[in-house]
């Protein structure tokens, strides 16, 4: 078969088995969203490449090697999103929402990287996601945080995964400790990775999310962020572990943790699962008091999260994606029941019922069909229930049968 006419590596085709389960995990993030006071916002999935290229950071691996960059017909640079924060972030701005703070952002739709396929991982992929704007407290975070755990407990997923957390500090924190950086890695630069290097000069926190073997061993013996924490920086945290504490989330401390974009501050988290390989990020996110002004926008503060759906959906268990509809499988067994199937399926479903028509077949055949499909019961019409004005309804579970009719059945079926 000519390359044209098959998948484009790193995408994949959802078949309705598949769509079954990102429903599931969609509708369950947006009832959630719902309940946490979070109103549903779209972008576009590509904007002027600007908003992602200066805010997530050019020393980022999602700029610097990701992005599916190009120009248009009108000699304009677009960005497909790598991800949601900073799309929200910017129509923040340009939609000149500041006089009506806080807001809460719940958002849901596809993102684009150019990174290496494999499981769990793909260059267009899903994610559903929440941004909190306007709240300077730690509690929104602890909030933001309480919000991903339901969410994770609700699809049936939190008992293989873990939270891990950290903080980065506020700016003056973070220069304290960009300058012990520097200071460390200058006297190994030599050992360092090229993209490390060159990260050493713009942005040497990023070297501790390097995942090159020479840089990891460096990295093991790096001074630790939390030792050039200011009291403002550490009472934020220690007030943020404390709130998490009193919700019950279990989670661990981890100073390395950094995440991979430049906007953060404070607060940086991962839910974490060791059952998708290498990929065990299931769910990550933090706090991003600067990203607005960035943007030209006034000083607001934001916290939120991401989740992609794809790894969200490789562990959500079988069950608890089990129908909660009933299916009636609609048998005619001649012409003239073929006829009566179609109008009796019509009205069935105009009350809300899941209906399928088995028309091919021997009888026998259509039955086993009927079962394999898991419909709890058939519905057999032919000349004689036709006359009649009666169905033969056939429990499969049971084996038994009745005569009922349209109405009748609607009933039975509903109580």
């Amino acid at each position: 078969m000519s390359t044209k006419f098959q998948r484009v590596r790193g995408t994949r085709d959802l078949l309705p088995e598949d769509n079954i389960k990102f429903r599931f995990v969609e509708s369950t993030a947006h009832k959630l969203s719902l309940l946490y006071g979070y109103g549903e916002i779209e972008t576009p999935i590509f904007e002027f490449s600007e908003v992602f290229h200066r805010t997530l950071g050019e020393t980022s691996d999602v700029v610097s090697k990701e992005t599916y960059t190009f120009n248009d017909r009108g000699g304009e640079s677009l960005t497909l999103r790598p991800e949601g924060t900073a799309g929200v972030a910017r129509a923040f701005v340009s939609e000149g929402m500041a006089q009506n703070l806080p807001l809460k952002f719940y958002y849901s739709g596809p993102m684009f990287r150019y990174e290496r396929p494999q499981k769990g991982r793909y260059r267009q992929f899903k994610q559903v996601g929440v941004e909190c704007l306007g709240i300077e407290s730690p509690l929104a975070d602890a909030e933001c945080i309480a919000m991903a755990w339901d969410l994770l407990n609700q699809i049936g997923i939190a008992g293989k995964c873990h939270l891990e957390i950290n903080t980065l500090g506020d700016a003056e924190s973070r220069a304290n400790y960009r300058d012990a950086l520097v200071a460390y890695f200058g006297q190994h630069k030599e050992k360092l990775s090229a993209d490390s290097k060159t990260r050493l000069e713009k942005n040497p926190l990023r070297i501790l999310d390097s995942k090159d073997e020479g840089d990891r061993a460096l990295i093991a013996n790096a001074p630790s962020l939390h030792d050039h924490l200011n009291e403002t920086s550490k009472k934020f945290f220690d007030d943020l572990m404390k709130a998490i504490k009193t919700l019950g989330i279990p989670c661990e401390i981890n100073q390395k943790l950094v995440r991979g974009l430049d906007y953060y501050c404070h607060t940086v988290f991962e839910f974490v699962t060791t059952e998708l390989g290498a990929q065990g990020t299931v769910l990550a996110g933090g706090r991003y008091d600067g990203l607005i002004e960035m943007m030209g926008g006034p000083k607001t503060p934001g916290v939120g999260w991401a989740a992609g759906i794809d790894r969200l959906t490789d562990l959500v268990p079988a069950e608890k994606l089990q129908k909660s509809h009933s299916l009636l499988a609609i048998i005619p067994a001649d012409d003239i029941g073929e006829n009566e199937a179609l109008i009796v399926a019509h009205k069935l479903r105009a009350h809300g019922f899941h209906c399928e028509m088995i028309i091919s077949g021997k009888m026998g055949k259509r039955f086993q069909k009927a079962d394999k499909m898991g419909a709890t019961h058939a519905l057999v019409l032919g000349e004689s229930e036709v006359k009649a004005h009666h169905i033969a309804v056939k429990d499969l579970k049971s084996g038994l049968q009745e005569n009922l009719s349209v109405d009748e059945l609607i009933k039975k079926i509903k109580h």
